[in-house]
């Protein structure tokens, strides 16, 4: 048994914090665990003469070569976040011989590949638990424990930031700039949230998951994104009067046409298990042909929460390091699938128009929805807040995607229509 795991600590902002934190307050059961202590040795941060509580000075340094050539150091663990020089940094030590541990999607979603060859190159690992989800165990059991299933389906809400920004737009009838601000100032935006905001943060969580579910390479370029930016108050208060809640989703799903991943907005019914989850929390719904329906449920972001995956790899890679053995499922991309189009996918549709307040102009509607195929559930026509004008709002029954876009270009020409307002997914389970 190796006398201590040493490891080299790439950033020492939230999550590192509660790495070091972690790795402190549970070091009795880590000891019993792992059978040896581990220890922090260096951690690379940009200014090693600023005070960073939790931290020794002695320990810190401001040069990456410091960790990598220091043979005592057996795991490198890398949270500085954003792509270079991260992926640099972790190729290297892979490079080395020593095991990696990862909390960043961005390097995953786009350079997994690279990373788990250099590894198996190697005879090395590298672990990523917390790269999705935060604190919620999400990749080893997509890796290991459902295995013995073809996952067909998943689906979750994998960034906290919107989804406390939709949950106070429902439960205050707040607009979104107000809650984004409001966001911003309790930490849960940064300042500048584009990435939350407009999908592509939960985009590259769907590409790790969605690679790893059904067995083939999702790129981030496959996945069809959009963002909460065009939510109003509005549209939350007809989803409250349908039967609906406003959930940004990652979805991913397994058919006959190809592998679809997209993120966007999505009206989810209030008795569906993602429903009933709000602020910051997060929750992967995962469905498999043995299992049937599980979901996972957690915080999803934080510093606790998120050591605590980044801790749990550590004290892992720190057990295969002492015992000489290799444990990790490396790249479980060992198939070639198709990607769907966009165009091919079906859904149910959420409709909003702003049209002239006159006769006839339904009938125009239903026509053009007729004439693209488009069949309608339902339709709700309404005064409210406009002047001289109504509002239209229909949900459709499951139709192509290619469909609904060619109806929704025969009625944004019609004369009696004045906007398209918004057009949002309704999850109704036949999605494709």
């Amino acid at each position: 048994m190796k006398e201590g795991i040493r490891i080299g600590l790439l950033g020492a902002g939230t999550v590192g914090s509660g790495t070091a934190k972690v790795l402190e307050l549970n070091r009795k059961e880590i000891i019993e665990r792992v059978g040896t202590p581990i220890e922090i040795r260096k951690v690379l941060v940009r200014n090693t003469r600023k005070v960073r509580p939790g931290f020794e000075q002695a320990v810190l340094t401001d040069r990456f070569e410091d960790i990598l050539n220091d043979p005592e150091i057996d795991i490198v663990v890398e949270l500085l976040g954003g792509v270079h020089p991260a992926k640099e940094y972790m190729l290297q030590a892979l490079e080395a011989g020593k095991a990696v541990v990862t909390a960043n999607k961005d390097v995953i979603a786009q350079y997994g590949h690279d990373l788990f060859a250099m590894a198996a190159a190697h005879h090395t690992e590298i672990f990523f638990e917390a790269s999705v989800g935060g604190g919620i165990p999400i990749i080893t059991p997509l890796k290991e424990c459902l295995t013995a299933n073809r996952i067909t389906e998943i689906m979750g809400i994998v960034n906290g930031t919107t989804n406390y920004m939709l949950t106070k737009m429902s439960d205050c009838g707040s607009d979104y700039d107000s809650v984004l601000r409001e966001a911003q100032q309790k930490g849960y935006a940064e300042a500048d949230p584009t990435a939350d905001v407009g999908g592509l943060d939960a985009a590259r969580k769907a590409v790790i998951l969605s690679s790893i579910a059904f067995n083939s390479r999702v790129k981030l370029e496959d996945v069809s994104v959009e963002g909460i930016t065009k939510i109003t108050p509005d549209d939350i208060a007809y989803a409250k009067n349908l039967g609906y809640v406003v959930k940004l989703l990652a979805v991913g799903k397994d058919t006959e046409d190809g592998i679809n991943v997209r993120v966007h907005p999505v009206f989810l019914p209030k008795d569906h298990p993602l429903a009933s989850v709000n602020g910051v929390y997060n929750a992967i719904f995962v469905h498999g042909n043995a299992i049937g329906d599980a979901m996972f449920y957690g915080q999803g972001a934080g510093s606790l929460p998120t050591a605590s995956a980044v801790v749990a790899d550590i004290m892992r890679a720190a057990s295969d390091i002492c015992h000489d053995r290799v444990t990790s499922t490396g790249c479980t991309c060992y198939e070639d699938k198709p990607v769907c189009p966009i165009e091919k996918t079906s859904s149910s549709y959420y409709v909003r128009l702003l049209v002239d307040d006159e006769p006839g102009v339904l009938a125009a509607i239903a026509t053009a929805f007729g004439d693209a195929g488009v069949s309608l559930n339902s339709v709700i026509q309404t005064s409210r807040n406009v002047v001289d004008h109504a509002e239209i709002v229909a949900i459709t029954h499951t139709i192509q995607h290619a469909k609904m876009q060619q109806a929704i270009h025969t009625i944004e020409n019609l004369p009696v229509v004045d906007e398209v307002r918004n057009i949002i997914r309704v999850e109704n389970g036949e999605d494709q």
